[in-house]
Order: C-alpha cells, then structure tokens, then sequence
C-alpha cells in the first residue's frame, strides 16, 4: 500500500472509535454508545479500574465531541488536532476546506505576528583587523576596529523599526553613525522606508519597493546628505531567472555614481554569485562559489579584481551548533598574504582578518595555506571527529531512551485499556466458540520485518520482543454479534483502543490468527490497510 499522507495521520480519533473517516452520524453516535457502555466509570467497583475507565472513557467523549460536531469534524479532518487548538471552532461557522484553511494561515499569521512583536530581533558584526608585519615592526597588533549593531521591532501587522549604529577605529582615526529605518507596508505587493541617520554619514532619505511580477521586483529611493546637501538616487531591479537563480541591476546617481550587474544561483548542494560593477574612475567584479560537503561542512572560494583590488580567497566552514557556525579562509592578493577567520552565533558574527605578510613569496604562500590546513585536518582526525562521533551516540542514546518512555508509557496505556476489554471480549470469545463462529486465537501488532519472519517460522518469541504487541483482547473486543470484524482503510492501526505504538517511525504490519467454522485462518495487514474477517483467502 502507499505510504501514508498527511491527511491519514489526522484520524487517530476515528481509530480510536473504530470507525471509516467516511463514516455517517449515525454511525458515530452507534459507535459512542458501545464505547461508552464498555468503558463507564460506574461499571466498576475496584478504584484502580475505575480510574482506568475514567481516563479511557474521557477519550471517547472526546472523540465523539468532535466528530460528532460537522464544523470541528472538517477541521480536524483536514488539520487534525492541531487545527482545533489553533482556534479555529471558536470564530464564525466555516464553509468549505478553502475557507478553513484561509482562516488557519490567518490564526498562524497572527500567532507569529504576536511572537515577533513579543521579542526584538537583534544582529551584529565585530571587525577585528590585526597585522603581523606591523607587530613586528613595533606598532601592535590591533590595526583596526569596528562595530555594527541593529534591533529590529516589528510594531504592528504593517510596521517595523529598525535601530542601529556602527563605530569604527582604524588607526589613529575613528568615527560611528546611529540609524533608524521606519518600514510601512503599503500592500502586498509594495513597501516604503524611511531612512535616518546621524553622525559622520548624516543623512534622511526614503525608499520604495513592489513586486511587479511574482518574478520580479524594483526598489527606487533617494537619500540627501545633512552635511553638504547632495543627492543620492538609487535603483535596482531583480527577477528571478529560474527556480534557483536570480539577476539584479542597480543604478546609484550622485556624489559617487555606479551602475552594478549581478547574478545568483543557488541549491541544496552548491551556489554561486557574481558581480560587476563600475563607479567613478573605478570598477570592481567578484564571483563566489560555495560547495556544501555534508550538513555540517563546507568549502568556498572568491575572486576579486578591481582598479585597486586582485585577491583570491579559499576557505571552509563548519557547523558547530543549530546556532553557531565557523569559517577560516586563506587570501591572497596584491596587498599581501592574509588569515581570516568568522565565527557566527545567531544573529551575530565576529570577524578577525590578519595580515601575515606584504610580500608575495611562494615560500610563504604555500605554507600559510597548507600549514593551517594540515593542522585542521590533523586536529579534526584526533579530536573533532571523535568528539562528535562521541557527542552524536549520547544524543542518539538520548533520543532512544526517550522514545523509550514514550513507548513504555503507550504500553503502559494499551494495557491499561486491555483490561477493560478482558470481560467483554472473553464474553464474546466464548458466544463465538459455542456458535463456530469467529474466535482471534493470536494477533500481533508491530515492527512489520518481525512479523514477516513467522511466515517462514512458527517460533512465537516475538511475542517477547519490545517492538511488538500482543492484541487478541482488543480484537476479540471489536468482533461484532455477526461474526465479522472490520478495520478500516486509511486509519492506523495503533491509535485503535487497546493498541499503542511499539516502534516509532518503522513500518507496521498486523498479524492475525483466527478460526471460524472449525478451520484455522492467518493473515498480515500493513499499518492503514483494510482488514476485513473472515475470508476464504486466508485458509491456512
């Protein structure tokens, strides 16, 4: 059968009535009523069965709460749970999927809006820039600094502020600028900015954005300095060439005009940019390319060539965290030999270039590069590979003892509910046998490579096995006055009363064993197949 869709993981509650996600009213009110009669609290004079039946009976109100309510029902069928406490049974009645699912992206949109209003969104960059020729020489190490921070708020549905600033050193020189963006959205389709910033690069300006297409989009602005009152006027125009690539151009007119031409390609696996760009008495093109090795690592490369500038870098990086990454490149251009290294953490990243040397000597060169990448490959053979193959077997012991806990606890319930079965299906069990009529003598319930050995073994000590479950009772249980047993196509089989999980996310399989008018039958079912006894096909 094919494999599960989104839709059939939302009809645990039909499992756990027994019912098709067809079913009508009166089926479900039928199917409430058995349910119920079998697992009423007041049917039981022990506590701790009455506290079984209490918590098992709660379910099944649950249950026919909801699928009995047409407005929640198509919710849950469609969203399952989750659309149901996402809200959307409390606004006005829903006509339609297309209505419902309109109505969930909107409750989506404003829990996410409450979210981001809930928390300022913060990013920075320190620049560290260092110099072995100048340590050498006597005038310290530290050539440079500078710093850029910015809070993002986003104040309302359509409104944003951004606040920043930056300060730099070099040198014996300094200087730092604070801004403040103010973002309105228009429409859909379009936005508008306004620009303010004071301090060496004082200026007020305002910018504009729309989406022309659904491949395309312009930004125009202008911007005035508050020091000598000049323009600036920019452009840029992007569109999306394919899936994975994009083309920009952008025209600036004022003090320092420039008109740049770029492009962007990326995938899972690899990306690559580049641009060209020609300003006043200057123009400047790069191409960069990153290949992503694995999850975790990564390598690139960067050209430069310019009216002042011929550099190659070469480099890779490393994921440390979910949140943390680094990068160390090697560069080498016509102003020397040069280290890099980037460390990102969130939303900030400190950055530290050194200069090694001015002078382009091969020697050199080639040990500046081959040196630090020996060592890293050296370093990650010894320690890091172990470290996180290391750190990798504790998280997957974690995670394997809390899928553990998980299963003991669904055992735990399945058991549970098995116990309140026990009367009734051994009733049933018996009415059968008397009639020679349908008796579940074994069925297991589980890991589907398991369960397919006892087509070729009749050994029952899988019955023993963590990753299956006994469930006769149950069956014997939903064996109707007829004879027949039916389990519905499409509804998994675990969330049915009775049954639990046993081996999360790993193909499931039912095996029965059954007699019916004195001949012996068996069968297997995957995990949402349709079974239906007894059928002459399954004769032994």
């Amino acid at each position: 059968m094919e494999e599960p869709n989104e839709a059939q993981d939302n009809r645990e509650l039909y499992a756990l009535l027994n019912l098709s996600p067809e079913a009508s009213d009166e089926e479900i009110r039928r199917a409430y009523r058995q349910w119920a009669q079998a697992y009423h609290p007041d049917k039981y004079q022990a506590p701790h069965m009455k506290d079984i039946a209490t918590e098992n009976f709660q379910r099944i109100c649950e249950a026919y709460e909801i699928l009995s309510d047409p407005n929640k029902r198509q919710i849950y069928d469609i969203y399952g749970m989750e659309g149901l406490t996402s809200g959307l049974e409390l606004g006005p009645k829903l006509d339609g999927a297309e209505e419902i699912k309109r109505e969930l992206e909107r409750l989506k949109r404003m829990k996410e809006q409450e979210k981001v209003a809930a928390h300022f969104r913060s990013s920075g960059t320190i620049l560290a820039k260092m110099s072995l020729p100048h340590c050498l020489d006597g005038d310290g190490l530290m050539r440079g600094m500078a710093m850029t921070s910015e809070i993002q708020s986003q104040l309302s549905k359509r409104n944003a502020v951004t606040i920043g600033g930056n300060l730099a050193v070099n040198g014996s020189e300094g200087g730092g600028a604070a801004t403040a963006v103010f973002r309105h959205e228009l429409s859909e389709v379009s936005t508008v900015e306004f620009v303010a910033s004071a301090g060496l690069r004082a200026l007020i300006g305002v910018q504009t954005t729309r989406n022309l297409s659904s491949h395309s989009a312009a930004t125009m602005g202008i911007a005035m300095s508050l020091r000598d009152g000049s323009l600036n006027l920019s452009n840029l125009w992007t569109r999306q060439l394919s899936e994975t690539a994009s083309g920009h151009i952008e025209l600036t007119l004022g003090p320092q005009s420039s008109i740049a031409v770029g492009w962007q390609k990326k995938d899972e696996i690899r990306s690559a940019s580049g641009e060209l760009k020609f300003g006043t008495g200057s123009f400047e093109t790069a191409v960069h390319y990153t290949h992503r090795f694995s999850t975790k690592s990564l390598g690139c490369i960067v050209g430069r060539v310019g009216s002042s500038s011929l550099e190659i870098e070469v480099g890779g990086g490393r994921k440390l965290s979910k949140f943390s990454s680094v990068r160390w490149l090697y560069i080498i251009g016509i102003q020397g030999i040069s280290w890099k290294f980037e460390l990102y953490r969130g939303g900030q990243k400190l950055i530290i270039p050194i200069l090694l040397t001015r002078h382009l000597n091969p020697v050199f060169a080639t040990g500046a590069f081959v040196v630090p990448a020996s060592l890293y490959f050296t370093l990650k053979k010894l320690f890091f590979k172990p470290y996180f193959l290391r750190r990798n077997k504790q998280k997957a012991r974690e995670e394997e003892e809390k899928t553990s806990a998980q299963v003991k606890e669904a055992r735990a319930a399945a058991e549970k509910a098995q116990k309140l079965q026990q009367n009734v299906a051994t009733r049933k069990r018996n009415k059968q046998l008397e009639s020679r009529g349908l008796v579940i003598m074994r069925a297991l319930y589980g890991n589907k490579i398991i369960l397919n050995n006892l087509k070729s073994s009749s050994e029952t000590s899988s019955e023993s096995t963590s990753e299956v479950i006994d469930v006769t009772i149950p069956l014997n249980f939903l064996v109707n006055d007829s004879g027949q047993l039916k389990l519905h196509e499409g509804v998994k089989k675990s969330g049915i009363m009775g049954f639990c999980d046993p081996c999360p996310g790993r193909p499931k399989e039912l095996y029965v064993e059954y007699v019916y008018a004195g001949n012996q039958y068996k069968v297997w079912v995957g995990d949402y197949e349709e079974l239906q006894i007894p059928q002459g096909s399954h004769r032994m």
